[in-house]
């Protein structure tokens, strides 16, 4: 998950400022499993930042967190969620096809606003 360019402390007090119902977080005796980062701008739906403990990894974790973020998208009325997968990550490849998931013919492009150095 981890990028030099990205600060994932940044990206969720980001992501708290502007609608903090959309970051979800496994937790049991105030421990953190797993956690994913949903958006809707209304039109498109987002999934970023998908996270499971490479302990509970292959426990049904992952694959809930993303049934519960499709449930809290689909309650704001969302039609469609994007997400992206860095090129190569077959492993996330195949869950998400599992789930239901397919590439789009698209190109993501992106240009950064904010510096972040993690």
């Amino acid at each position: 998950l981890l990028r030099s360019w990205n600060d994932p402390h940044k990206d969720i007090m980001r992501k708290m400022k502007v609608q903090s119902h959309g970051f979800l977080v496994a937790e049991q005796n105030q421990k953190i499993f797993g956690s994913i980062m949903t958006g809707y701008d209304g039109h498109r739906g987002w999934i970023n930042y998908l996270a499971v403990d490479p302990k509970k990894q292959r426990s049904g974790l992952g694959r809930k967190l993303v049934r519960h973020a499709e449930q809290l998208l689909h309650e704001f009325g969302c039609p469609k969620i994007n997400l992206q997968i860095r090129r190569g990550n077959n492993e996330v490849i195949a869950f998400y096809e599992k789930l239901g998931y397919q590439e789009d013919d698209v190109v993501s492009y992106s240009k950064r606003l904010i510096e972040d150095k993690a």
